[in-house]
């Protein structure tokens, strides 16, 4: 399998559909980016209107404002794969220029690797204003940017450390793998550790192997190669993580509480990228993401729902990430979450918070970013400016910055109806 952008670029499954689009500009109407800016074309424009002209090449680099939302190719009616057509565009634009800060913001796992032994001096250094403006003069990320709050400990280190006589003893209900990503393992702790202990709670024997970055950013930064063999890599350290449990181990769920990154083993890396591998076809078919398990299990009746709390005229604003819009599978955390008595899900309705993984780090990105992010920042503050719900770990790094509410993941919400925990409110825990 070759993994040079220009060879996936043109892959048959998007290049297929480029006659299908009629022109109805329905794309248009819902793309956030050109809300933002007029800057950019649009989607039609700079997606199939223009492919026909790239064969391989770049023709304009108006495609590069493209946050890769993948709105437009949501509500296509046609069925054209906009913004798979655009993220391979944009591939091919970088593949001979690629900036060094496109690299190093692709590689979360480094970063929270040299965060966690200094948490407390690195966390202090981001807030350090004449530093963000050396990093923004010299590699380009803006000095305003949300950036991700380093814990000391990071799930591996907790995984390690934790007691596991105190894990409840319920029936079990068989074992299922779970995957965290990388912000979930360096950065989104709190949430990862709480989505574990719901899953244990309701008697699953959840496995937790050691495992790397499925190459979301690296693929979204234009770095195919990169993302294709650490995509490759992780499917190996899941598939392997069931092997002690024989032919079963290879059929198991997969519960993934990262919400991009389960995207990603679902059908982007094939998409976009075009890996056809049985390694990736088989963690793609377990895959599930945390809501769409819970919302599974309530819709069966194996949800214990009489010991959920209530939790009285609570409003908690949701907003569902791009990436699992993407994912075909409605919006399972509102249904979760409005399980629990006395609580209201207001959906914000929009198409992208503007953070698009590393899209609203950049410096010639930043105000597009913010453009976008203002409806939603506003929405929150005026459903409840304390608390907002999201899946994806950018995202609440966004939504946190930008509304000054407490972001959480919804395993952190129905983690405190269950009773595990009474600081879903307390802002000291922060991820």
């Amino acid at each position: 399998m070759s993994t040079q952008p220009k060879n996936f670029a043109g892959h048959v499954l998007s290049r297929a559909t480029l006659d299908c689009c009629v022109k109805c500009t329905i794309c248009e109407t819902q793309c956030p980016v050109m809300e933002a800016t007029p800057l950019f074309p649009g989607p039609k424009y700079v997606g199939p209107q223009a492919e026909r002209f790239r064969n391989g090449d770049s023709v304009d680099i108006a495609v590069d404002l493209c946050s890769m939302c993948g709105t437009c190719t949501l509500v296509c009616p046609q069925g054209v794969k906009i913004a798979e057509l655009n993220t391979q565009a944009i591939a091919i634009a970088k593949s001979d220029h690629m900036p060094l800060r496109d690299r190093l913001i692709s590689n979360t796992s480094f970063m929270g690797a040299c965060m966690h032994p200094v948490a407390p001096v690195a966390n202090a250094a981001l807030k350090v204003k004449p530093l963000r403006v050396t990093v923004e003069k010299t590699v380009g990320i803006h000095r305003n940017a949300p950036m991700p709050y380093a814990p000391t400990q990071s799930l591996r280190g907790w995984l390690r450390k934790r007691d596991a006589s105190k894990v409840q003893p319920k029936p079990n209900r068989g074992p299922l793998i779970f995957f965290y990503g990388c912000a979930g393992s360096n950065f989104e702790v709190d949430a990862s550790k709480k989505a574990i202990e719901v899953l244990e709670h309701l008697g699953y024997t959840v496995i937790v192997p050691k495992q790397g970055c499925c190459g979301q950013a690296a693929k979204s930064n234009g770095l195919f190669d990169s993302a294709a063999k650490q995509t490759l890599k992780l499917c190996d350290q899941l598939i392997a993580a069931g092997a002690d449990l024989g032919p079963e181990g290879k059929e198991i769920p997969i519960v993934g509480v990262a919400g991009s990154c389960t995207g990603m083993l679902k059908h982007e890396a094939k998409d976009i990228m075009g890996i056809d591998d049985e390694r990736l076809a088989n963690v793609s078919k377990r895959m599930r993401e945390w809501t769409e398990f819970i919302a599974d299990l309530m819709d069966k009746g194996e949800f214990p729902m009489d010991e959920l709390r209530p939790m009285p005229d609570t409003v908690l604003p949701y907003h569902e990430s791009c990436q699992v819009k993407s994912q075909y599978m409605g919006a399972p955390a509102v249904r979760v979450m409005e399980a629990i008595p006395g609580v209201t899900v207001k959906e914000s309705g929009r198409p992208c918070c503007g953070m698009a993984g590393t899209y609203g780090l950049k410096k010639e990105k930043y105000d597009v970013a913010q453009a976008m992010g203002k409806p939603l920042f506003d929405f929150i503050k005026e459903e409840n400016p304390e608390i907002a719900v999201c899946e994806a770990e950018p995202c609440r790094w966004h939504i946190r910055k930008g509304s000054g509410a407490k972001a959480v993941h919804p395993s952190q919400v129905i983690h405190h109806a269950l009773g595990l925990s009474n600081d879903l409110f307390d802002r000291k825990i922060i991820s």
